[in-house]
């Protein structure tokens, strides 16, 4: 009776199937993301899609926390699996909150600067499927993980100074103190710091990361 019930209840290998399919999520989104920022009449298209793709992720967020409370064992502590859980929610959740702000304020041009912040969102999408895929046999990964998360780290680094650079280019644009400048540039400001924050997000990711490796290894 005790192994038919057990059978039922989640397996331990099922949370890493949920990261994975987590971590897919923020590629989708990161890269409809990207397309956005390229602007044009296809700018709302992709803004829905991003729109989706957090969704998507909070039906997998949704079943991870279920299995949480169902489960017997788990690959490493509960906290730590919410916490992970988290982190890639709040990395989506940031990009569906620039694409609603983009839909706002019908934004259909973009600076060079959102790019590359849209180029170095992609980039930290794909490091983080890999380091969760590595997740199951951590012990054995672990150096490849810890590169994985100090480049993550980097990147994060990258964006504060391109945003920097694009807040002082887009200050330089709209300083003539028009009210039109003005609008611009609160608009440019609130889609610059929606960006910066993705990549802030991608690096909870890594530092959550990285304290499971410290707690587990």
């Amino acid at each position: 009776m005790l192994s038919w019930f057990r059978a039922l209840l989640p397996k331990e290998d099922n949370f890493f199937r949920l990261f994975d399919a987590h971590a897919a999520t923020l590629t989708k989104g990161a890269d409809a993301m990207r397309h956005v920022l390229d602007g044009g009449e296809d700018t709302a298209q992709w803004c829905a899609k991003v729109v989706d793709h957090e969704h998507e992720a909070d039906d997998v967020a949704h079943e991870v926390l279920i299995a949480v409370r169902r489960s017997f064992i788990t690959p490493f502590d509960r906290s730590d699996i919410r916490g992970l859980t988290n982190s890639l929610d709040d990395a989506i959740d940031q990009m569906q909150k620039t694409a609603k702000a983009i839909t706002l304020y019908e934004v259909r041009e973009f600076e060079p600067k959102m790019r590359e912040l849209g180029d170095i969102a992609v980039k930290c999408a794909a490091l983080t499927v890999e380091a969760v895929s590595l997740l199951p046999d951590m012990r054995k990964h672990h150096e490849r993980l810890n590169t994985l998360t100090e480049s993550l780290a980097r990147l994060e680094s990258e964006s504060d100074t391109l945003f920097d650079e694009g807040m002082k280019a887009l200050y330089a644009q709209n300083r003539n103190g028009s009210q039109s400048d003005a609008m611009a540039f609160i608009i440019g400001a609130e889609i610059y710091d929606h960006l910066e924050k993705v990549v802030d997000r991608f690096e909870d990711v890594a530092t959550r990361i990285s304290g499971i490796l410290v707690e587990h290894l």
